[in-house]
């Protein structure tokens, strides 16, 4: 590790939390003669670049700042360095630096100081509001903010496996939500299609998640963790209010997928380039009944399959007096083979809202699982 790296991550641990990027960018003009530095964060529609100061905010797909973020990949232009923000896959936005010498070591040290940012930001985030302040471009509702503090992330890689979802309307979603964790063994994934309207939805939801959670760390079966989520909601609103969910378990040894379609929103697979809709049982949604008993059940996947779960804001769509559950889904989906998770899901959602011609108006939520195969 080079001299102005280590001296930037002292920087980053020794800074109080709302300033780290001045804190980083004092140690970048002693070591490289950096002037400008401004941090640009990802909006939560996955649209915009906005800077954490006064700049301007980015939209423009082929501005450097954009074509740094989607290849994950430093870009210089005119002097000007654009850097990935990102952690274990994680795309936060991308750290601007000027002036930036052509030099590969200098931006290969450059590079990895914008990554710690990143670790940085995600370990202060909980302390601090200025970063999640700074990459909203329009107040959320309060069913959104509590939606969106409840996700695990929005994007996740490891060897065997890379992941993305994302939640529309961004601003005002309701009650669609995921979660997922992994313990380099297993990886869980809870997809959620919610039901109902503003606080009331995300509070159904909420109480949903932290179930499922509760269940899935006390070492619980898939089967198990969706009982005691499903009984959560029932004593709460003795089946008044229910919502439907897809459990997903991937033994990450085998490739072996256990599903749990609680009334779930579609799994469709995309394997060689064709589409296929998942097959599954379907059992009662969660809340609906008391005492329900789940079970699961098993497929295997295969090496570069691609799993996409939508729930029913995507598939029931409507524009032009056509749904965009049928072919327009399908057409699309295949076309998203050469793109990473991350850009699938956030493509496939520019899709739908060019298909609506606006903003979703039912909650929508797009998750996106590719499996790379066991690792050694």
């Amino acid at each position: 590790m080079s001299e102005p790296v280590s001296q930037a991550r002292r920087a980053l641990n020794q800074t109080p939390a709302d300033r780290l990027v001045s804190g980083v960018g004092d140690v970048l003009g002693r070591s490289y003669g950096i002037t400008d530095v401004e941090l640009y964060q990802v909006d939560y529609r996955l649209a915009e670049l906005l800077p954490l100061g006064d700049g301007e905010p980015i939209d423009s797909p082929g501005h450097p700042a954009w074509r740094a973020f989607d290849h994950q990949s430093p870009i210089l232009t005119d002097g000007n360095g654009w850097f990935p923000v990102t952690m274990r896959g994680e795309r936060r936005g991308v750290l601007c630096l000027s002036p930036v010498p052509d030099d590969p070591d200098v931006l290969a040290a450059l590079a990895e100081i914008a990554t710690a940012l990143a670790h940085e930001v995600a370990a202060v985030s909980a302390g601090t509001d200025v970063y999640r302040a700074a990459r909203r471009s329009q107040r959320l509702t309060l069913a959104a903010e509590m939606q969106w503090d409840l996700l695990p992330g929005r994007s996740r890689i490891r060897p065997s496996f890379s992941l993305a979802g994302q939640l529309e309307p961004a601003y005002t979603v309701r009650g669609d939500s995921f979660d997922w964790s992994d313990d380099g063994e297993r990886l869980w994934l809870a997809t959620i299609n919610g039901t109902g309207e503003g606080v009331a939805a995300s509070l159904l939801t909420s109480l949903a998640t932290h179930a499922l959670r509760n269940a899935r760390r006390a070492g619980l079966s898939l089967a198990d963790q969706a009982a005691l989520a499903d009984q959560a909601i029932y004593d709460l609103y003795r089946g008044e209010q229910h919502l439907s969910a897809l459990l997903m378990e991937l033994d990450l040894r085998s490739g072996t997928m256990a599903v749990v379609d609680a009334g779930s929103p579609r799994l469709v697979l995309l394997r060689g380039g064709e589409v296929t809709e998942q097959p599954l049982e379907a059992q009662f949604p969660l809340g609906m009944f008391e005492a329900t008993d789940y079970h699961e059940q098993k497929f295997p996947l295969e090496r570069d399959d691609r799993l996409f779960v939508v729930s029913d804001g995507v598939l029931e769509a409507t524009g032009q007096h056509m749904r965009y559950g049928g072919t327009a889904l399908d057409r699309f989906l295949r076309r998203t083979g050469p793109m990473a998770p991350l850009d699938a899901v956030r493509s496939l959602i520019g899709d739908l809202r060019a298909f609506v011609a606006g903003d979703l108006v039912d909650d929508a939520v797009v998750v996106c699982l590719d499996w790379y195969g066991p690792q050694p």
